[in-house]
């Protein structure tokens, strides 16, 4: 039958809603979050049914979810929130991601003798952080808001920059590539595809104020978050980051410029339901993708991952971010970020969607590609099924879960 593909990813769609609205249901009245709730769904379900010919492909998370995910949390950062945590986002996302790919890569070399090159497309590959668990617990107990900003902010650019560094790091496996030209490579990707995402925001917020129906400036702000995406990745630039500066502008200036309140009603309403359905579906994925038969033998590789990646967000956090913050801190200027939110920061730093992606896309043929995703796939694991879990009690019990706590927001 001509259509017996079509209807399977119907039934497959279906399948996905439906479980994330039971899990939902049932999250409510155990202590674990959502998100985590998913994935084990989704690790139990591949384990207990026989498989299917679906796979979870790269393009499925970073074409078709992974867009609307970040479009919709870029939209709802407002940019004054965004522009004084942007130095410390900025510390975590760039240069940080740098070192945790430095770090994983050189612990995994030195313990399992892993080659430097391919332990750094590890790093790469774990060091986007996705604050999706995180942020929902922030939500149930009120934490500051621009704790949570900070922490969405930081997962949105390293997104963006965890890919960039991802292109590289492959190129660097494969063939020599020269220090100076991997760092223009990057800067010229994160300037180009944040420009692209500026003036395609701008064009559609104009756009969404020339109309007064908001279900054409629903519609415009659809394509402009894939479309923005899509194009950014046809001239080999970042999607990601392109989309993120798209939302931004849409979320600050196409709500200043005159916005009906109908149409900013409909569309926080839409994209937030918009989300949520990603959200599920993304970390049901994440199970589905992960095969925990397969990664008894990787066990040894994957301690050190886990053992790298946590070593590497201690030293991003309290050394990079934490050092930054108590100088400034000293000069006078400005507050520095509270130490509470550092203990969050640290043990919030969770893996999800981008590591699966960026694992999945690894070209059939590359050097030791099996071993290098069950690394990846553990790490993930180990963050969200014990960071995830345990990331509550951490908030409440560092008090950064009381509203205002360190409200001073970080201004590093």
């Amino acid at each position: 039958m001509e259509n017996s593909g079509t209807i399977a990813a119907i039934e497959l769609f279906v399948a996905l809603v439906t479980a994330a609205a039971v899990v939902g249901l049932i999250v409510r009245r155990v202590a674990i979050p959502y998100t985590v709730a998913l994935v084990v769904l989704g690790l139990v379900a591949t384990s207990v049914l026989p498989r299917q010919g679906f796979q979870v492909t790269p393009a499925l998370v970073l074409l078709v979810l992974l867009p609307g995910l970040v479009f919709e949390a870029a939209l709802r950062i407002e940019f004054d929130d965004f522009r004084r945590s942007f130095g410390g986002v900025a510390l975590l996302a760039v240069p940080g991601v740098l070192i945790s790919a430095w770090v994983v890569a050189i612990i995994l070399n030195v313990a399992t003798g892993l080659r430097f090159e391919l332990g750094f497309v590890v790093g790469s590959m774990v060091a986007a952080t996705d604050p999706v668990a995180v942020v929902s617990t922030f939500k149930q107990l009120g934490s500051p808001r621009r704790l949570g900003t900070l922490i969405e902010s930081e997962s949105l650019l390293n997104d963006g920059t965890a890919i960039v560094v991802f292109a590289v790091a492959v190129r660097a496996a494969l063939g020599p590539i020269s220090f100076v030209e991997a760092a223009l490579s990057m800067v010229a990707t994160v300037v180009i595809s944040a420009v692209i995402g500026a003036v395609a925001g701008f064009i559609a917020s104009r756009l969404i104020r020339a109309v007064d129906d908001h279900l054409i400036e629903l519609t415009f702000s659809l394509a402009a978050a894939y479309g923005t995406y899509l194009l950014a990745d046809r001239i080999h630039q970042s999607g990601i980051i392109a989309t993120v500066v798209a939302g931004l502008v849409i979320g600050n200036y196409g709500r200043a410029i005159g916005l009906s309140e109908r149409a900013k009603e409909a569309l926080d309403i839409v994209w937030e339901f918009f989300a949520f359905l990603v959200t599920a579906i993304v970390f049901l994925l994440i199970g589905l993708a992960i095969s925990v038969g397969q990664l008894a033998d990787a066990l040894p590789w994957i301690g050190w991952g886990v053992v790298g990646i946590v070593a590497a967000r201690a030293l991003v956090v309290y050394g990079l971010l934490g050092a930054t913050s108590r100088l400034i801190v000293l000069t006078g200027h400005r507050r520095g970020v509270p130490v509470a939110w550092l203990h969050v920061l640290f043990w919030g730093g969770l893996r999800g969607a981008v590591a699966i992606a960026l694992a999945l896309s690894l070209p059939i043929d590359f050097p030791e590609r099996l071993l290098l995703q069950e690394i990846t796939f553990g790490v993930i694991l180990f963050t969200l099924l014990v960071q995830g879990t345990t990331i509550e009690w951490v908030i409440e019990r560092v008090g950064a879960g009381r509203p205002g706590a360190g409200d001073g927001a970080p201004k590093t």
